[in-house]
């Protein structure tokens, strides 16, 4: 009781201005403005979940000096990080089932797995990648079998394209050498017909479909630990890369308890009719307690480059006769684009291969879009260059995640060759044509850490800086452009440019805080950047 009496005694001698009910930010460096200039010894005067001022500390010290004070003199204030492509419910799964990231060889994937055997219940889990193994093809389920015999096993490849069956898997799906290949997926086979364990894109729901459902309560569960994730590696916002109605129930619940900590713009899944005809005939959902939007859907044209599922205008380099993989015909791509321009809903489409992306952008312009509806492309891998400039005129938004050219680097030239790959992962050339940039991730398929990103996008190099100098250097960003990519140019790519993305009076006091001045720290050092606080609406 003493000490607290002092404490209180000492703040009403400091207490030299008028009350404050607000908090003073006070920064060493502060990204301030419009333009996200960086300045030194700035603060953010910040009252009901709004900026009210910006300036220099002193100044704002002496007008607020009785207000709550957060010291971030030794750190760096950005705009509020937002993750333009990621998946809320997909990283509370990975956090609640057997991770492969990073595993380099099938034996330490069947280590992992075996650890989680026992009982009769399935085993999934996800993100094991055939192009970091010492040998780079798919894996096949003779060995699962050997370590996990009868329990049922599905593992998911990285990019959620491809996954992983052993025998028990397959038998409790009734997969056999007789069952087809579904539109838009493969089942992979040996020399005789058998399924060997592998199936791509829409082949994996011949599995899928036979996975006993996971509870509301679990899925709530698994939400809200994957929104706490999110927000304790510094972001405020992610754009959830298309969402059933049990994540949507979850994350409206969840703000309703007041434990959701995030803001989330939410993609519909255009795979689901039903889904879409009920929001199509209800319109969006705008702004939903402060943290959910409802307002796009999120469509697929084609599958994955490393699982030679992206559809190509031409075959694959590394493997002659396969153009991959089209879920999505471009008439139907512009039917439902057409659909959701009636109702007020933005598209995304999932396109990787330079076909992929050409029917996205052929669809777009048959359905009429024009630049103020800002449909977006998500990834954009690989783009033939004559198909650059169509962006920026249709005022296509290229949502990219920088993490993935690095991931790929080492083998995405096998895939498309020397020619093709000048518009693979290309930022600078969409950039240059005047295009806009939203930056993310896709986790789970890559981690959450938007440093991670943001290193990637500088350097191009792995996080051992490989190779020197970069891998294609001349598609580069400089550091403010990365940072544009995941504030500003993300709220603008949700409609929400006027509320977030920038540290101005009257915008949402979302910021991260990161410890050291970012401008100064070594390019090589940006991916072991430290968040201090993530601060969502002032909270």
């Amino acid at each position: 009781m003493r000490t607290t009496a002092i404490l209180l005694l000492a703040l009403t001698a400091c207490a030299t201005s008028t009350p404050r009910s607000g908090t003073l930010y006070h920064g060493g460096t502060v990204f301030a403005g419009p333009e996200q200039t960086p300045r030194n010894d700035y603060a953010i005067y910040v009252e009901g979940g709004v900026i009210r001022e910006v300036g220099p500390a002193g100044e704002l010290r002496s007008k607020y000096g009785s207000a709550r004070t957060v010291d971030a003199t030794n750190a760096t204030i950005l705009p509020g990080l937002t993750d333009a492509h990621g998946h809320l419910y997909g990283l509370g799964v990975a956090l609640d089932t057997v991770s492969l990231v990073g595993t380099t060889s099938y034996d330490e994937v069947i280590a992992r797995t075996k650890a989680r055997a026992g009982g009769s219940g399935w085993i999934l889990g996800r993100g094991w990648d055939q192009n970091d193994w010492p040998v780079k093809e798919f894996p096949t389920a003779a060995a699962l079998d050997a370590a996990i015999g009868n329990q049922p096993v599905f593992l998911e490849r990285v990019d959620g394209h491809a996954g992983l069956a052993n025998t028990a898997a397959m038998r409790a799906a009734g997969i056999t050498a007789a069952t087809q290949d579904p539109a838009g997926g493969k089942i992979v086979r040996d020399a005789n017909g058998n399924p060997t364990g592998v199936f791509i894109d829409t082949a994996m729901a011949l599995v899928e479909r036979n996975i006993p459902p996971v509870t509301y309560e679990q899925t709530k569960a698994r939400v809200l630990a994957a929104a706490n994730r999110i927000a304790e590696l510094g972001l405020t916002e992610m754009h959830d890369a298309g969402a059933g109605e049990d994540t949507i129930r979850a994350v409206k619940e969840l703000i309703d308890e007041k434990r959701f900590p995030i803001r989330v713009y939410l993609m519909l899944n255009g795979s689901d009719a039903a889904q879409l005809e009920r929001w199509f005939a209800q319109g969006p959902l705008v702004d939903y307690g402060g943290r959910l939007t409802v307002r796009s859907v999120k469509l697929y044209a084609d599958g994955a480059l490393g699982s030679r599922g992206a559809a190509l205008l031409a075959p694959y380099a590394d493997d002659p006769g396969n153009s991959g993989l089209m879920i999505t015909k471009t008439e139907e791509l512009e039917r439902i684009a057409r659909r959701a321009l009636a109702a007020g809903f933005q598209v995304n489409t999932h396109a990787i291969g330079d076909a992929g992306n050409r029917n996205s952008i052929d669809a777009y312009e048959r359905a009429g879009v024009t630049p103020d509806k800002r449909f977006r492309i998500e990834h954009l891998q690989v783009i033939a260059l004559d198909d650059i400039p169509r962006l920026a005129r249709n005022g296509i938004i290229a949502s990219m995640q920088p993490t993935h050219a690095t991931s790929d680097m080492y083998w995405a030239e096998q895939r498309v060759g020397p020619e093709r790959v000048r518009g693979a992962y290309a930022w600078r050339k969409i950039l240059d044509a005047g295009g806009r940039l939203a930056l993310g991730s896709d986790f789970p398929v890559e981690e959450v850490n938007p440093f991670f990103g943001l290193y990637a996008a500088v350097t191009r190099q792995d996080q051992k800086g490989w190779p020197e100098g970069g891998w294609l250097p001349g598609e580069r960003l400089t550091l403010a452009e990365a940072v544009r990519g995941f504030t500003a140019d993300a709220a603008y790519a949700a409609f929400e440019e006027k509320s977030r993305g920038t540290i101005e009076v009257g915008k949402l006091a979302d910021f991260t805080i990161v410890e050291g001045d970012l401008t100064k720290m070594p390019a090589a050092e940006l991916w072991k950047a430290k968040v201090v606080r993530t601060v969502v609406g002032g909270e």
